[in-house]
């Protein structure tokens, strides 16, 4: 199977570990175990529970208790409807090789229409397994929502799959129900799968939204305990859709992972067992700290973006006469500061700022980023 590279990660590989101040990383400030285990109400150094765990491969579609956490957070879901995986990566790919290839309708391709910027995934997995990609594009002018009458024009008799990430990746966007409800009647005309990858879901900064799950049949929700769980080291997901989609998920994850790790789905159901308190503590972090980003973009004359709704990133335009690409070696070598070039997401003109890191780093980091600015001539 042939592959583009994964511009985001290539990116992140080359550079997180020569920075001073990470604002590129898109997690909630990560928890440690022993700060999960207090806010759990766990007060033993190692749990008796875990300690009498026998090392099996577990419940094969994760356990019991936690596809059942997972379910609780959707409206009408039950653990039958969840499968746990290795991330939100893994949910993502193996939804993409259940779903698509290069035989579809007719011995025509399978076709996916992908809402772009996204986690690019979303686009390069299905091009690997002989899917042709339609990309719809979103835009700053159009407050990076979906216009949903280019989706519409670009579904044909072979599209399998509509793929949003929402909250968006790296926007900050969110799709709220009655753009669903119209995302949903699209893929309806055409007996079409929507995969929406959620894994921001949790981060809003106002009132949380449904799930695709929630309003569309054949909607499928992907998430993980990486973002706004703070537990990304976990590399736990799921993927919440119908049953019968689920057993064809697991043909496929015998030959790959077979299970996740019985350490692993311990900690995640401690986490979601725990969710309210862990979702305060990462919407204290992502809303005071969004308050922060707002104030540096509306008195930096050389920045403008539009607003995030949720999530950990924000889509920033520097006025600079330079790739974004280069902006962002240049800012990093003079001072220590990452940011992600818009280049790695597809779209250029635009950096992407993680904000959810703790609030000393954000405030330090865009005080750099400041002086740095000053210095730097605008684009003529």
């Amino acid at each position: 199977m042939k592959i583009e590279p994964f511009g985001v990660e290539q990116w992140m590989n080359a550079w997180e570990t020569k920075c001073e101040l990470n604002l590129a990383e898109t997690c909630v400030a990560s928890l440690t175990l022993a700060e999960l285990m207090q806010m759990a109400g766990t007060t033993q150094q190692m749990p008796s529970e875990l300690a009498r765990m026998q090392m099996t491969y577990g419940e094969i579609r994760g356990s019991t208790r936690l596809r059942g956490l997972v379910a609780g957070m959707f409206a009408d879901q039950r653990a039958e409807n969840v499968l746990i995986t290795h991330g939100t990566i893994g949910a993502n790919h193996m939804v993409y090789q259940t779903l698509v290839g290069a035989g579809g309708v007719d011995e025509r391709p399978d076709h996916v229409v992908a809402v772009t910027p996204t986690y690019q995934q979303h686009t390069a997995i299905p091009r690997s397994l002989g899917a042709e990609v339609t990309e719809v594009a979103l835009s700053e002018a159009g407050s990076w929502l979906p216009d949903w009458d280019a989706v519409a024009a670009a579904m044909t008799p072979a599209t399998k799959v509509i793929a949003l990430t929402n909250p968006n990746n790296p926007t900050g966007a969110l799709i709220e129900r009655d753009g669903l409800e119209r995302v949903a009647e699209i893929a309806r005309s055409v007996g079409a799968w929507v995969l929406c990858d959620e894994v921001y879901r949790g981060t809003e900064q106002g009132d949380p939204v449904p799930s695709i799950v929630d309003v569309y049949d054949k909607g499928i929700s992907t998430g993980s305990t990486s973002k706004a769980f703070s537990l990304a080291g976990l590399r736990l997901g799921w993927i919440v859709g119908p049953e019968s989609l689920l057993d064809n998920c697991e043909v496929h994850r015998d030959y790959t992972t077979i299970s996740v790790g019985m350490v692993d789905d311990y900690f995640a159901a401690m986490a979601l067992d725990a969710k309210d308190v862990i979702l305060e503590r990462s919407h204290e972090i992502t809303r005071g700290n969004l308050a922060v980003l707002d104030a540096w973009v509306q008195g930096e004359p050389k920045a403008r973006y539009i607003k995030p709704k949720a999530g950990t990133t924000a889509f920033v335009a520097l006025n600079l006469g330079i790739s974004s690409y280069d902006q962002c070696v240049a800012l990093l070598k003079d001072t220590g500061v990452m940011f992600t070039p818009g280049s790695a997401l597809g779209v250029e003109g635009y950096v992407r700022i993680g904000f959810a890191c703790y609030p000393q780093v954000l405030k330090e980091g865009l005080e750099r980023v400041s002086q740095w600015l000053a210095k730097q001539p605008a684009a003529s």
